[in-house]
């Protein structure tokens, strides 16, 4: 059956609501922000049921998204400074769901501990792996690095370095669209559940890509680019609030 979606919500860059009670906390450091233009046909297998593909102007959009996770933590608790922290690479999907509700879906998600990549995978169903990782910063450049060792393909990996620039001062719709995301949509155990989550507004800088040789977009299922991204963007990053994950119906989960 072909989904109608209600009209999807307003891009907002600030969130459209608050976690008092967040289930899950965290913080996204140092991110870069690759994106790709991509087909919504070829989109749209590869999204959970009761999700379209989110468009910009008829046009969706694939990221690789490479950062620091720092200090991930459970309700109110302190995060925790060394399994909660690492890096991560990920390669990620716009969508909407019949609700109206924008989010992304993970194709993969590369992390460098072993624990939590297999706490993620058992007990939320995301799509985590186990990889040799590091960032690293000389003056304006970093250079993300990740080699997949569990559960493969091994060996399956991406080297990115980009330079820092400007401040973006006034994002454009195209940069609101590939940042400005408020929730998650995963299947778990054969059920469709959006994860919202709150940050404050992403202070955006526009950044050159000085080098890019991956292969994590292909292994997950996506056509490989054939050119240059269409945006490139550095965050220094911001504190994230994640609440209780919601049913299709829009019922949070007990």
């Amino acid at each position: 059956m072909t989904l109608t979606p209600r009209v999807p919500e307003a891009i907002t860059p600030d969130p459209p609501g608050e976690t008092p009670r967040p289930f899950l906390t965290q913080s996204w450091l140092d991110l870069a922000f690759l994106h790709w233009a991509a087909d919504p046909d070829e989109v749209a297998a590869l999204l959970p049921a009761g999700t379209v593909p989110d468009t910009l102007d008829g046009v969706t959009y694939v990221g690789l998204v490479a950062f620091r996770m720092h200090r991930v933590g459970w309700f109110r608790l302190p995060g925790i400074p060394y399994l909660g922290s690492f890096p991560e690479t990920n390669v990620r999907l716009y969508s909407v769901d019949q609700h109206g509700r924008r989010g992304v879906v993970f194709r993969s998600l590369d992390a460098s501990r072993l624990i939590p990549v297999a706490v993620a995978r058992a007990a939320f169903r995301l799509p985590y792996l186990w990889s040799r990782m590091a960032v690293e910063r000389d003056g304006d450049t970093l250079t993300y690095t990740s080699a997949r060792r569990w559960p493969g393909p091994r060996g399956a990996g991406s080297r990115i370095a980009i330079r820092v620039g400007e401040r973006v001062a006034e994002p454009s719709a195209l940069e609101h669209f590939l940042t400005a995301r408020w929730g998650m949509h995963n299947a778990f155990f054969a059920r469709s559940v959006f994860l919202p989550n709150t940050h404050p507004r992403w202070p955006l800088h526009r950044a050159e890509l000085l080098e890019c040789d991956e292969d994590l977009i292909r292994t997950a299922g996506l056509s490989a680019p054939t050119g240059p991204p269409v945006s490139v963007l550095y965050s220094p990053g911001v504190p994230v609030r994640f609440g209780r994950p919601a049913r299709p119906g829009g019922i949070p989960t007990p």
